[in-house]
């Protein structure tokens, strides 16, 4: 099994606790023969690097400099993530199994790909915009939560890891229980719980 994963942050770029345990979880993957590969951001380091843990990262920077909006710039940053994954795509013929895609920044770039190479997506959510915005509805917000729907729309699993994030996304979003995981907080058993739904993904026994 081959997977993509799409993470706005990863060591050494850490904003919040998602670059430590997106590290965490491909180290995991690659332990348990998955090759895995982690396309984010970085302003300064670029390019395609095979860490010492088997994890191959690629960093891709943001090539429009002036923006109006943090939504201008991830849509622009969208096809430079599109784009490293394509070539990855191309280079391993076609044979990546999944797309796991962490939280709504680059929602556009997964739907493209998977429309385009047939590829499912896993969409792992850490936060809704209307927890973020206090149910904010502003264009700005809207927008934001558009491609929240869009990225539950498309995704064929979506995991969680609480009740209530599952419940806001089925009362907001109008999305089926059954499309929902929630996770364990205990991190060895959430990371066989993805492998198992990566084994189910990839294998077909998991239907959208």
């Amino acid at each position: 099994m081959q997977v993509l994963i799409f993470s706005w942050e990863y060591p050494p770029r850490e904003i919040g606790q998602l670059a430590e345990y997106v590290n965490n979880l491909s180290r995991y993957l690659v332990k348990n023969k998955i090759k895995t590969y982690v396309i984010t951001y970085h302003d300064v380091l670029t390019g395609e690097n095979e860490e010492k843990s088997g994890v191959t990262t690629v960093r891709v920077t943001n090539p429009v400099r002036n923006h109006i909006s943090f939504l201008t710039w991830i849509l622009t940053l969208n096809q430079e993530v599109e784009r490293a994954a394509a070539n990855i795509i191309y280079q391993q013929k076609s044979q990546i199994s999944l797309i796991n895609l962490y939280d709504w920044h680059f929602v556009p770039a997964a739907v493209t790909l998977k429309k385009a190479f047939k590829i499912p997506i896993v969409y792992s959510v850490e936060s809704l915009e209307d927890h973020r915005s206090q149910k904010a509805n502003t264009p700005y917000n809207m927008a934001i939560k558009s491609i929240e729907w869009l990225g539950f729309y498309e995704a064929d699993k979506i995991i969680v890891k609480s009740k209530l994030i599952e419940n806001d996304i089925m009362n907001i979003f109008n999305v089926p229980k059954e499309k929902i995981k929630i996770l364990e907080s205990d991190l060895q058993t959430n990371f066989k719980n993805i492998r198992k739904i990566f084994n189910g993904i990839s294998g077909g026994s998991e239907k959208k």
